[in-house]
């Protein structure tokens, strides 16, 4: 099973001589037959075009359009203050640290099993949540705009269809599953490239709106409506450290990896954003329907016609190319269900291994090499939220879609919250732990990095959950009501009851987990 090749789950000491450094725990006890089952088929092109399509979502493009052309103006501002701190923190976990469960491993070696394994299960969790939720809703209304409408019962059958046929994908084995993330890498490059043109072509021929400097402005009101999207659009990076041990060469792939997927995914999501409010007038843009809105709006250049009201029309070869448009949303769409599952549901694996949670889903199929049972559990669980929110909205696509992109921001962030300072407590537990990256500027950089990545995603996490917080305060301008959802307008208790209440069964759910793995670990001692 070319176990030999495995690296080891403990980190090796570099200490010199005459000094010993201390060792990490070894965290491979009952999961040597596991590991036995990976194979070695990750290269760094298969890296490279994973995180490509880990982080460049088409889900969340329309909401920040929606925000004016200052969404561009933060997105910078972002780059430099989050994406950077964030890819230098991750560059270095995974290089130092590369074993199999990533993330898991990063915070069970920094704060122990039980705060590792409630962490996991948020980081988990929020994979189905999102399948089920916003992926699923702008899948659906993607289908719905450019094919038929699906009425009654289609709509929940196609949500089903939408669901399982990326659960089918994750159960693969990875020398197969990896061209999932290849093929959605590829969807976007070509869908996002092909839509910049036809805007190109558009406005030759139609002309554009104009965009004042001065709504390139950044304000208060706008950095709280704006941070939840634009940092979870650059969120991704630890994914394939969950499956380090099925990479050929981890600690060099990883931060190179890291490096030039960041400056891609900055171009794939600026480039389709500064389109969308160049071809839409800023009131008409959509939380949801931006994107898909602004294709049709400008496919028309190829055939069709915009109606006085607005009222979009494609015909011959427009009508053709909008199709495929759609087809290649959705599958950039579930593709990237499926990448964050594929890293997300190994750790969830290692982690039951390692005792926070029941052992049956810490196996790894002896003929696939991936977590099938956990697979399957969040494909489950994806379709009981799906189907729960079409009920509990009443079908209501903005309202659905608002409260699950929210929810599956908050339950991410709050995992980071506890990932991120792992860096900090490694570097002190650990100190001759071979780091082939290392943060620059020691200590202070590593401090600096730390502080901003987990100080903004925290602060994202409060802002998600009462949207408008700050707003109004100490002379900044306007209404904490106007941060709320539109599809939320004077339900705030409503809307953070859709977020407060599912994370806190959420939490409960880990308790049990860990309750079930005592056996584990009593094993393990």
């Amino acid at each position: 099973m070319r176990d030999t090749e495995t690296p080891r789950e403990t980190p090796p000491s570099s200490a010199p001589p005459g000094r010993k450094g201390p060792s990490a725990p070894d965290l491979s006890d009952g999961w040597g037959e596991q590991r036995g089952r990976l194979r070695k088929d990750l290269r760094r092109l298969d890296v490279l075009f994973f995180l490509i399509c880990t982080l460049v979502g088409l889900d969340t493009i329309g909401s920040v359009a929606a925000q004016g052309p200052q969404g561009l103006t933060w997105m910078a501002i972002l780059a430099l203050a989050f994406f950077l701190p964030y890819g230098l923190l991750v560059a270095e976990l995974g290089s130092a640290f590369p074993v199999q469960g990533g993330p898991y491993v990063w915070t069970r070696l920094a704060f122990g099993r039980l705060t590792a394994g409630l962490n996991q299960i948020l980081y988990w969790i929020s994979n189905p949540v999102w399948v089920g939720g916003s992926l699923c809703i702008i899948a659906l209304t993607t289908w719905e705009e450019f094919f038929t409408a699906l009425p009654g019962v289609w709509k929940y059958a196609a949500g089903l269809v939408f669901i399982w046929g990326g659960a089918l994908a994750v159960v693969q084995a990875v020398r197969f599953g990896k061209w999932v993330p290849i093929a959605g890498a590829i969807a976007r490059i070509v869908l996002l490239g092909f839509f910049l043109i036809s805007v190109v072509i558009f406005a030759l021929k139609h002309g554009v709106h104009a965009l004042p400097a001065s709504e390139f402005t950044p304000t208060y009101a706008g950095f709280i409506a704006l941070v939840p999207v634009l940092i979870f659009n650059y969120v991704g990076f630890e994914l394939p450290s969950s499956a380090a041990e099925e990479m050929t060469n981890p600690r060099r792939d990883i931060p190179l990896s890291i490096l030039r997927s960041g400056l891609a995914s900055i171009i794939l999501y600026g480039g389709p954003i500064l389109g969308i409010l160049f071809v839409l007038p800023s009131k008409e843009i959509g939380s949801l329907g931006g994107f898909i809105d602004a294709c049709k709006a400008v496919f028309t250049v190829y055939g069709g016609n915009i109606a006085a009201d607005g009222t979009v029309t494609l015909s011959g070869a427009g009508s053709v190319f909008g199709g495929i448009a759609a087809a290649g949303l959705i599958i950039g769409l579930l593709t990237s269900g499926v990448t964050w599952a594929m890293g997300a549901h190994r750790a969830q694996a290692v982690a039951c291994a390692d005792g926070v949670g029941p052992a049956w889903l810490g196996k790894i199929d002896e003929k696939r090499g991936t977590p099938v049972r956990v697979n399957l559990l969040s494909a489950v669980l994806a379709s009981i939220l799906f189907v729960l929110a079409l009920n509990l909205t009443e079908g209501d696509g903005e309202k659905y879609f608002a409260a699950g992109l929210g929810l599956t921001i908050s339950t991410t962030f709050i995992s980071y919250v506890i990932t991120f300072p792992s860096l900090l407590v490694l570097r002190r537990k650990y100190p001759d732990t071979p780091r082939p990256y290392a943060v620059p500027g020691g200590r202070v950089g590593a401090w600096v990095v730390t502080t901003l990545a987990t100080g903004l995603v925290a602060f994202t996490v409060v802002v998600l959950i009462w949207p408008g917080f700050g707003v109004g305060w100490f002379g900044t301008a306007g209404d904490s009501a106007d941060s709320l959802p539109p599809s939320f307008a004077d339900q705030r208790l409503a809307y953070t009851l859709s977020q407060v209440l599912p994370l806190a069964l959420f939490l409960v759910i880990g308790l049990v987990f860990y309750a079930l793995g005592r056996k584990t670990r009593r094993a393990k001692g």
